[in-house]
């Protein structure tokens, strides 16, 4: 589990890199910044969870060979957290955006949705349910 839930709602608190070559992104992000990963399995396929200094920075998995295909390039994803999903969703809407992609669950306690504002910016929303904290 990340170490989000100390930051307020309406603040950024995750980034997510698809990435067109994993291994060249972790060799980049590793020899420029520092960051180690870790390997974990996740939605079909491998997830690095990016560490520096003992604390997760990011994550990072390899885009999917459809995406490929259809020429998706490397993207970073930032989330901001919501104390509730749904009605965020329902704000996003209500001020001209859209929803790209519904709510699924990320990790243990943790459900996202990705989204556009009205002038095409992607962005990523963030909720996690209670708990006793990060694990």
């Amino acid at each position: 589990m990340t170490e989000t839930s100390a930051i307020p709602p309406g603040r950024f608190c995750w980034l997510d890199l698809a990435a067109t070559d994993l291994a060249v992104a972790a060799g980049f992000y590793g020899s420029t910044f520092g960051w180690t990963g870790r390997e974990e399995h996740a939605s079909g396929g491998t997830l690095l969870r990016f560490r520096q200094a003992g604390r997760e920075v990011a994550t990072a998995y390899q885009l999917r060979p459809r995406h490929l295909a259809a020429g998706a390039p490397s993207h970073w994803t930032p989330y901001l957290r919501v104390a509730g999903l749904e009605p965020a969703l329902g704000r996003v809407v209500a001020g001209a955006g859209r929803v790209v992609v519904p709510p699924v669950a990320a990790a243990e306690r943790v459900r996202v949705a990705l989204v556009q504002d009205p002038i095409g910016a992607l962005f990523g929303l963030w909720e996690e349910e209670p708990g006793d904290g990060p694990s």
